[in-house]
């Protein structure tokens, strides 16, 4: 309630209701005086006349009855005068009036008040003669009285009247009193509220004038105290806050040169970091380069005539310039994930030649410790998966070779099974058990640090830097998985480590690679979960096996035998006994040997069969199962399958513009009974496309007419079969960025020059179905040794072309012919600074020297092309005149060759 009304209510409202209360209060107190003294005034003057009236009465003088009652007629106020007789009967009236409705019961002096009228009855004794009877004895009257109210009720009106008036004029007393003391009061209070909303904005000069009742002065002065402290206070904050914004200046000032500091700091680590990077990157290919050279070369020089002392010491090299390599990729990729550059990618791949292909690169370390290697794809992984198969092969080959490096005897067993499966989202468990020496409970924590082996008498023993592992996690949790590490409870470790890919095909169970007709085949092999496998394997594809024992061999009517047979068995007088079984059990025969194919030379089969190394890929196996059992088991491989057209025998086109690796390519497919169309440029290849289709295409990357990637992409918009068949790379200079930019690009593989006969071999059975039985190089057998680096080896130069002396001849006098020319192209371009020519010419000699037994100029060509591409051209003029002595040497031996 606003104040005014609180005062009105106060100085009027309460002192005009406790004068109302106190004017009735009087009222009644008079009003109750008038009646009780009036009633009394006519009780005492009708007991005053009652003695006359009795006297009159008795001697019964209506003469004198007459004056009496009218002596109470004269009374103030009395309007009646009645003289009842004892049965209600009227004797004298004076007045007019009502009957009552009856007399008093009892006989005493009563007072009836009615609405507008009091009656007095009083009870008068009549006395009898004595010859009366006893009813005129008791006979007696009534007199009655009767008063109005009007008088009465005037006097109570007049002194309402009075109490009304006196009321009236208090409360304009009090109206005057209140509206003066408002016109004091509230003003003030209005202008004090108004400075204090101005105080509240932020006016703090606002004052309110002291003026009023001394209350109100108070409070006036109090608020302009309020206003006097706040005008001091914001003063005082002014001057801190100009203080304070000064003091940041400066910290902003000294904040903002830190800044540049840093920023130039952060850009000088930055060009540190890319000159690290460029550095490692260029190092690495300057080193990778001769490692490849001597790791190549000790290889061949293993092959030779060598003493043990040699070949010790040739293993030694060959070991460490493997660890060499393997130290030089993990410094590079722990480069990359430090500076978080590393990128993974998504394509389609299969699990199952993953996995075969890992344990394929670590079988050698597997078979010269007798170790039982085994890969185990559950059914139910998807054969089509999306990830970054590049990534899942790295960390599986750090932990497989991990496991064998710390397993003396015993197995090594990869099992990839589906921990979960939503949809298309899978979520797979690979795990890595070895028999080894186990993880020590003090090493856990270490495992997955950098440059951590766990202990300094393991990194002296089995060698390694220590960064394995570490990358590898990162790898993992990058690909969104999660890696771990235990102990067995029969002995060794196990790695295991989860990823979560997604399925294209769904969560089906892969199909059989092989149908076969119910054929009986016996199996043989001494190691139980090898033997599991198989079992499985073989069952799955339809076959009903029989496992044998070694003396139950002989006496098992079979279609098949596979028969596993150790190191141990390669012994002359164990490997005549296995001859002798082998022919007796009359049915074709595979040998799973787990050992290098070179000591397998003198192992035959009596009854015809295969050989065949652990571990063993599926697709390779199941190919060697049907051909063995199929009946066109006797047909060349090429001439069973069939195109995806059906026109019979697959048919590869082999794009590139250098002549010498046209020939080696076509004449390893001709080995492999495929058709080859050849091309020399793209434009060739485009006019070749509008008259036939093939299977598959081999494309050089550079080109001088169209790169590789264009002929690609002009040939997908011919549509038909050109759209959906297989695009493989050729390249001589593959790093993994150009790798992924190829892939991105459609490419479905890439192979690096000088093409790899099993490579190419391997390319040709997962997308033809084709197994090439491309010539294996034998052991060497010459008495001279060669320079590592010589002008000419003819016997690399026979290896490089699949073996057959004649085509490396003719590789190299195609290279012996393109001399000058290749010469002149340098020249001119480098005189031109024209790098991009340069470097096509370059790429053109490096393509040329890949198939030829040229190593000094292939190395010389391919550090030079290394080096353009990682320092431009201005650095390569002392490294291009090394190329021009190593090509003046060739000339020369060919001289030598030729003397005419």
């Amino acid at each position: 309630m606003p104040l005014k009304y609180r005062l009105l209510t106060l100085v009027l409202g309460i002192p005009l209701l406790l004068l109302l209360i106190q004017s009735s209060y009087l009222f009644v107190q008079a009003q109750q005086q008038r009646h009780d003294t009036l009633r009394n005034h006519l009780s005492e003057s009708v007991e005053l006349l009652t003695p006359s009236l009795i006297q009159v009465l008795k001697r019964d003088d209506s003469a004198q009855l007459q004056p009496l009652l009218q002596r109470l007629m004269d009374l103030n106020g009395v309007s009646a005068v009645v003289l009842h007789g004892n049965d209600g009967s009227v004797v004298k009236s004076l007045g007019t009036t009502q009957l009552p409705l009856a007399l008093p019961a009892r006989r005493r002096t009563r007072i009836v008040e009615e609405e507008s009228q009091w009656r007095l009855f009083k009870p008068l004794p009549a006395f009898a003669p004595p010859w009366a009877n006893r009813d005129e004895a008791n006979k007696y009257y009534w007199l009655e009285v009767v008063i109005h109210n009007s008088d009465r009720a005037l006097v109570d009106y007049r002194q309402l009247a009075h109490y009304a008036l006196a009321w009236l004029i208090m409360a304009a007393l009090l109206l005057l009193t209140a509206y003066g003391t408002l016109r004091r009061v509230l003003p003030t209070l209005r202008a004090q509220r108004q400075t204090l909303q101005r105080l509240d904005r932020g006016r703090y000069d606002s004052r309110v004038r002291e003026s009023g009742p001394r209350e109100i002065t108070l409070l006036s002065r109090a608020i302009n105290k309020l206003g006097d402290h706040l005008l001091r206070t914001k003063e005082a904050q002014r001057q801190q806050l100009e203080q304070t914004t000064n003091e940041l200046q400066e910290s902003m000032e000294t904040i903002e040169v830190q800044n540049i500091e840093l920023d130039m700091a952060r850009r000088r680590a930055q060009q540190a970091n890319r000159i690290k990077s460029e550095f490692l990157a260029n190092m690495s290919h300057e080193i990778r380069t001769p490692l490849n050279g001597i790791i190549g070369f000790c290889r061949l020089l293993g092959r030779g005539r060598l003493d043990n002392r040699e070949r010790e010491w040739l293993e030694h090299i060959e070991t460490a310039s493997n660890n060499l390599l393997t130290l030089i990729n993990g410094i590079l990729d722990f480069s990359k994930m430090e500076a978080g550059k590393l990128e993974l990618d998504s394509v389609a791949f299969d699990m199952v030649p993953l996995i075969d292909e890992v344990l394929t690169l670590q079988a050698p370390a597997a078979q010269d410790k007798d170790l039982q290697l085994l890969g185990l794809v559950f059914d139910d992984v998807p054969s089509e998966l999306l990830g970054d198969p590049q990534r899942i092969k790295q960390v599986l080959i750090n932990l497989v070779s991990n496991a064998i490096k710390f397993t003396e005897r015993g197995e090594v067993i990869v099992r990839v099974l589906v921990d979960e499966s939503e949809d298309n989202d899978v979520r797979l468990r690979i795990r890595v058990s070895d028999t080894g020496i186990g993880l020590p409970p003090t090493i856990h924590d270490q495992l997955f640090q950098p440059f951590s082996q766990g202990s300094i008498s393991r990194s002296r023993q089995y060698g390694g830097s220590g960064l394995g592992l570490m990358i590898c996690k990162q790898l993992v949790e990058q690909m969104g998985g999660e890696i771990s590490a235990d102990n067995q409870p029969d002995g060794g470790s196990e790695f295991g480590f989860t990823l979560s890919l997604r399925s294209l095909v769904g969560t089906a169970e892969r199909p059989p690679e092989l149908m076969l007709a119910s054929p009986l085949i016996g199996l043989w092999e001494p190691h139980k979960t090898t033997r599991q496998v198989l079992s499985h394997q073989l069952e799955r594809w339809g076959a009903r096996v029989r496992l044998l024992q070694q003396d139950t061999i002989l006496d098992a009517p079979l279609d098949l035998l596979i028969v596993g047979i150790s190191r141990g068995d390669l012994q002359p007088q164990r490997l005549q006994l296995w001859r002798q079984r082998l022919a007796t059990a009359g049915c074709p025969a595979l040998v799973l040997m787990n050992s290098d194919p070179y000591d397998l030379a003198d192992m035959t089969l009596p009854c015809g069969g295969e050989i065949l190394c652990k571990p063993i890929p599926r697709a390779r196996l199941s190919e060697v199962i049907g051909r063995l059992l199929l009946p066109d088991s006797h047909a060349p491989a090429a001439a069973r399958k069939k195109d995806a057209l059906g026109h019979g025998p697959a048919r590869v086109l082999v794009v590139d513009d250098i002549a010498s690796n046209r020939i080696l390519v076509r004449e390893l497919l001709h080995q492999a009974g495929i058709a080859t169309l050849i091309a020399e440029s793209g434009h060739e290849a485009l006019a070749l496309a509008h008259e036939q289709e093939v299977d598959l295409v081999l494309m050089d990357i550079r080109m001088p007419d169209m790169n590789g990637v264009e002929v690609m992409q002009s040939l997908h918009q011919l549509g038909g079969r050109w759209a959906t068949c297989p695009y493989v790379a050729l390249t001589a200079h593959a790093e993994r960025d150009e790798t992924r930019w190829l892939l991105e690009a459609g490419m479905q593989e890439v192979l690096t020059k000088p093409l790899d006969e099993q490579a190419l071999a391997r390319i040709l059975t997962l997308y033809l179905g084709v197994v090439a039985p491309f010539d294996k190089m034998t052991k060497a057998a010459a008495d001279d040794e060669q320079d590592p680096l010589a002008v000419v080896d003819m016997q690399l130069g026979q290896r490089l072309a699949g073996g057959r002396i004649e085509l490396a001849r003719k590789t190299l006098a195609m290279l012996l012919d393109s001399l000058a020319q290749s010469e002149t192209e340098l020249r001119e371009s480098f005189a031109a600074g024209d790098e991009k020519a340069f470097l096509d010419a370059v790429h053109h000699l490096n393509g040329a020297c890949r198939y030829c037994g040229v190593p000094e100029l292939a190395l010389l060509s391919e550090t030079l092309e290394t080096r353009i591409r990682a320092q431009g051209l201005s650095t390569t003029g002392s490294m291009l005149e090394e190329v021009f002595d190593a090509m003046q040497r060739l000339r020369e031996w060919q001289a030598l060759q030729d003397p005419a």
